[in-house]
Parts: C-alpha cells; structure tokens; sequence
C-alpha cells in the first residue's frame, strides 16, 4: 500500500520539488499552500492551508485522514525567508517569521502525531536550513528561526521513539528557487547606517541562490530518507563548501570563522 505524505508549502520551490518527486515514485502525495486556486498542478492535490493557522492546519489533517485513514509521512517544508540588520528588524517580521518557520511546524507536527501514534508508525521530516547551524549578518532572525527547529526535531525525535515516530532533520544549503520574491525585507528604515553593507549582503545571497543546483537534489534525498528503516536525525544537503561550514565552526578559532562568514556574505 502506498504512503500517505503530507509536504507543506509545496505549490513552489524545494515543497513543490518534493511533492512532484514523491508523487511520480507511486506515493499519494497532498501538498498544502495559503491560496491552491493560484496553481494549476495536477499531480498531487493542493490543499488550502496557511501554516500560520492552527484552524487552518486541524482542518486540512482532518480532511486527509478522513480520505486516507492515515499519514504515515509528514514534510515540513513551508517557510519564509527574512532579511535585514537586526537593529532595524521589527518585532512584527520578527514574530512573523518565528510563526511560519517554528510554531506553524510545531503545530502540525502536533496535529499529526496522535494519527501516527495510533498506527504505531511514522515520519516526519523538517525542512531546515545550512543556516540554522551558525548565524549570518542581515539574516540572523531566518538562522534563528531554523536553528530553534533543528532543536524542536531533536526532542520531538527523542519524545516520540517509544512510539516508533522518527523525526529528521534535513538543512538545505542554497538551491534555484524563488525564495529571493517571497522573502520579508525588514530594513524599517530609509537612511540606514547598515545601507552599504546590508545591499551588498543581499545581492550575495539572491546570486548564490540563482546559481545554485536545482532541488530535485534535496527531493532525491528525502525519497531515500523515506525508504530507510531507521533514518539519521540530521541531514545535510547542497554545495560541499555550504556542508562543510558546519564542520568548520566546530574545529576553526572563533574569529577566524566570523571572518570567513563576513567574506561569505559580501561575495
């Protein structure tokens, strides 16, 4: 019997990647986004739901387990980027992106576990970032962010062996999608005292991911991670250098690391 798998924010990017793989590997995927009527996708069902709702998140399990009977996989991969120097950032975009990036994922997977847990069986796998392992300049809330769910998977994977649920962590690096379109730019203001450096940062980062590899990479590795019987917590995904930061902040002095990321973030 094929499994039911449940990818969040798949109507573009790395979501859409997904849902589009698994769906041609035989899986019943349903993908979920704020607004399905914009999309014409026909491989997968495309079912409303904004990820900051948690009516909106009870109501879209409900419809699936209601068709299905079961979730036996859980993607976690709606997410918004936000840039800007922290001093500027406003603790709106601030509380936005924690909701989208942490609390949305926390409560889904919450809605999600008692489905699993009744089947004695279940995965979820968390979308993450390279980025939540070190901090970056003007995008430091986006690090956090996905630093605090690298940590939320750890303890979810932890809390729910004994009921043979498996979470994972897969950190993305850089991959060609439009992220740089949807992301939150919070420099509040016009005259700022980051301008130069903040610009520059910023053209960095949307020519990193405009040259980046597609995501059918990161799509690949979740297939596999869904066919492994006892799958690692962390998994890390893209260009050897991205991969191999993480490496470096654990063995490389303090101040050289933040030298190499201030040059990383200009170039």
């Amino acid at each position: 019997m094929s499994k039911v798998i449940v990818v969040t924010g798949a109507s573009s990017g790395i979501g859409k990647s997904i849902a589009l793989f698994l769906s041609s590997k035989g899986f019943i995927v349903y993908g979920t986004c704020r607004n399905p009527k914009k999309y014409n996708i026909k491989d997968f069902e495309l079912i409303k739901c904004d990820i900051d709702s948690a009516v909106e998140i009870k109501n879209c399990i409900k419809y699936i387990v209601k068709k299905e009977g079961i979730i036996d996989v859980l993607i976690n991969n709606a997410g918004i980027g936000i840039t800007g120097p922290l001093e500027e950032t406003s603790e709106s975009d601030i509380k936005s992106a924690f909701q989208t990036n942490l609390f949305g994922p926390i409560t889904i997977i919450k809605e999600c576990i008692p489905i699993m847990r009744k089947n004695n069986s279940g995965l979820i796998i968390n979308i993450t970032s390279v980025l939540g392992y070190f901090g970056i300049p003007f995008r430091g809330i986006y690090c956090a962010t996905k630093s605090s769910l690298e940590i939320v998977g750890e303890v979810f994977n932890m809390e729910l062996k004994k009921f043979n649920i498996n979470v994972v962590n897969v950190a993305p690096g850089d991959f060609k999608t439009n992220i740089a379109s949807r992301r939150i730019d919070s420099k509040s203001n016009n005259f700022s005292n980051y301008d130069e450096e903040y610009y520059k940062s910023l053209k960095s980062a949307n020519n990193h991911v405009e040259n980046a590899m597609s995501p059918e990479i990161v799509s690949k590795l979740i297939y596999k991670i869904i066919n492994l019987k006892n799958p690692k917590i962390h998994y890390r995904v893209g260009q050897f250098i991205q991969k191999f930061s993480i490496v470096l902040k654990m063995i490389l002095p303090d101040k050289l690391f933040e030298k190499i990321l201030l040059n990383y973030s200009k170039n």
